[in-house]
């Protein structure tokens, strides 16, 4: 038998079958493409020899320079498993016992973690009914009440998400008089930036420019969404504002041990313009999705475009038999209120023949 300390390289995998169409492409989600080829070639990079686990690997080190060229030199760098994971991280480090959270109705972390953030986090969400998915100062002022009555769970945090769940995009203004409103209340200030580079791609200007030149004091940073294979970052803005950041990841289930091929592919991301060249082409094909949809007699595209997203409402009939061909989420399906997204392998083909499948069902149905 071969002694293992002696094995330099793994034998040649003979039963490896690639199960899926490599060409199929759908626009339900951008969590469904694949990962991009530099992220997998720095992944590869990454790997061979040992590293310390948990985090005190080159890579995780070296990351830490690579978020503060973007974010400020006091931005610290957490590195997680996934999007849940860093909102609830985030959430409980700006959080006490008897903290709640307002956030816009329509959240994620209301609406699509599973109730984590209450149940894992322990916190309570104060949610706000908004028309685009965007805060505001007066919208906040509905649940911004109440500090000193030990019957009300305390508003301690405003959770704005950039860009939203409807495809909307904060300005920095925006962000900025969302900040300077919540901290004259004595709140924090939480991002969730899953597609954070799709809104930087969009308003053309740095990520600190609405992050922390903006105030705000913590942010769930998406690389998912954007090319990566797996792993998000927690990034503290403010680190005044937080605290035990890597006893709380540890607590929540989100400290890899092998963490450096979750910070090489961040380094990948970030080190160069691959975040950038990666968004802009996605939120460029849901513009070109926008406009061949919006030119089918019958569609109606609801919001502005901003990233790479489309929300449409489209006849019941027609969403039944399109889906079929092209995999999509309904978002209100009484209304009849769908959702297509692009992502950074999406081709422009993909979207022309995509407009072509939805003029020939709503032809059918008419």
């Amino acid at each position: 038998m071969a002694d293992p300390r002696t094995v330099t390289e793994a034998p040649a995998a003979t039963d490896a079958v690639r199960r899926h169409d490599p060409e199929l492409r759908g626009f339900a989600s951008d969590n469904y493409a694949g990962a991009h080829p530099e992220i997998l070639a720095a992944l590869a990079l990454a790997n061979g020899g040992h590293q310390i686990a948990y985090g005190e690997d080159v890579y995780t080190e070296h990351l830490q320079d690579v978020f503060r060229a973007h974010f400020g030199p006091r931005a610290e760098t957490f590195p997680v498993f996934n999007g849940t994971g860093a909102n609830v991280v985030s959430l409980q480090a700006v959080t006490e016992r008897w903290g709640a959270v307002i956030c816009a109705d329509g959240a994620h972390i209301n609406v699509d973690e599973c109730g984590a953030p209450e149940r894992v986090g322990g916190l309570k969400l104060l949610t706000v009914p908004t028309p685009d998915g965007k805060l505001t100062p007066e919208l906040i002022d509905r649940e911004a009440f109440g500090w000193d009555d030990e019957h009300r769970a305390m508003p301690q945090v405003v959770s704005i998400t950039q860009t939203t769940e409807c495809g909307t995009c904060y300005t920095p203004e925006e962000i900025r008089a969302i900040c300077d409103h919540a901290h004259q209340h004595g709140m924090t200030v939480h991002v969730d930036g899953s597609r954070l580079a799709n809104a930087a791609a969009t308003l053309g200007v740095p990520f600190s420019a609405f992050t922390t030149d903006a105030g705000v004091d913590i942010l769930s940073f998406g690389g998912t969404k954007n090319g990566l294979l797996f792993g998000e970052c927690v990034v503290v803005l403010n680190p005044d504002a937080v605290r035990a950041m890597k006893h709380l990841r540890k607590l929540s289930m989100q400290l890899a041990s092998k963490m450096r091929f979750v910070s090489a592919q961040f380094e990948a991301l970030l080190s160069g313009d691959l975040w950038l060249r990666s968004a802009t082409h996605a939120n460029a094909m849901a513009s070109r999705l926008a406009r061949g949809a919006q030119a089918v007699d019958g569609v109606e595209v609801v919001h502005q475009v901003q990233a790479n997203s489309v929300f449409a409402r489209l006849p019941h009939d027609v969403s039944e038999r399109l889906r079929k061909r092209y995999r999509f989420y309904d978002w209100d399906e009484p209304t009849g209120l769908v959702r297509w997204m692009c992502a950074f392998d999406t081709t422009e083909a993909d979207v022309d023949a995509f407009v072509a499948a939805l003029t020939e069902e709503m032809t059918a149905h008419r």
